[in-house]
């Protein structure tokens, strides 16, 4: 029994927009809705609007452009791998040379229909362009911004204002007690000279220190040894009469 099957591409074309119905009607999570117009988040998306030829899930045969750290590849999709989920996707790596580009784009997608190729050669003017502005930002020196924490500038705020505080403190501790000094409140215990006080007071302030003489080496000298007095050698007699419990001596080392 003969039966009727239907043409490929009609039957990819009655699938693709089964899929659109759906996706356009129920739900899509890289559906974006703004004030401005529907934008689509899918990178493989070739405009980045959300419509019926520049989506690429509605699409069985489409092609786009992306970008890997600089390297710009040529990814395509066909109706022939649509069950082969691993290998959908096919890509080209493209020349960093602007023309080379292009001749691979017209090279592999010679067949397909002209409006898609028309925005695969945008996508890759747009993007060779922002490639270039990159490029000239990174050469420019620019200042770098850097964020700071509020907490950690209230804390530092606290901190020097308590260490103004303290200072100020300081300072009027050490006026009044000069003040007393010179009074003679403390009486004679501590009534120092004025004059030495002074003194002391601006080499702390200067952070001056009084110098320290260093004393120079001394050149070696040859002296002759003292003599010694008949007492002491005396004295040393009387040691001979000690000895230990038998009455043995001990040895001289003399």
């Amino acid at each position: 029994v003969l039966g009727w099957f239907p043409h490929p591409a009609r039957g990819d074309e009655m699938s693709d927009d089964v899929i659109w119905h759906c996706i356009r009607h129920n739900h899509c999570s890289f559906m974006a809705k703004i004030e401005t117009g529907i934008f689509c988040r899918n990178p493989y998306n070739a405009t980045g609007i959300c419509n019926r030829s520049s989506c690429p899930l509605a699409n069985s045969r489409y092609a786009t452009i992306r970008d890997h750290d600089g390297v710009f590849y040529l990814y395509m999709k066909t109706a022939e791998r649509a069950h082969l989920p691993k290998k959908l996707w096919e890509r080209v790596k493209l020349p960093r040379n602007y023309e080379k580009a292009m001749e691979i784009i017209n090279k592999h997608l010679e067949f397909w229909p002209k409006l898609l190729v028309h925005k695969i050669k945008q996508r890759l003017t747009k993007m060779t362009q922002y490639r270039i502005r990159m490029r000239r930002l990174q050469l420019k020196v620019r200042e770098k911004i850097m964020t700071v924490p509020r907490k950690k500038t209230q804390r530092d705020l606290r901190r020097l204002d308590k260490a103004e505080k303290a200072a100020q403190l300081d300072k009027s501790i050490e006026s009044e007690l000069k003040e007393r000094l010179r009074k003679g409140v403390y009486g004679e215990i501590y009534n120092f000279p004025f004059k030495q006080f002074d003194t002391i007071l601006d080499m702390e302030k200067d952070d001056l220190a009084p110098e320290i003489e260093e004393e120079e080496e001394g050149e070696i000298e040859y002296v002759e040894g003292d003599d010694i007095e008949m007492g002491d050698m005396d004295d040393m007699e009387d040691f001979e009469g000690f000895g230990d419990e038998d009455g043995k001596h001990f040895p001289c080392s003399c």
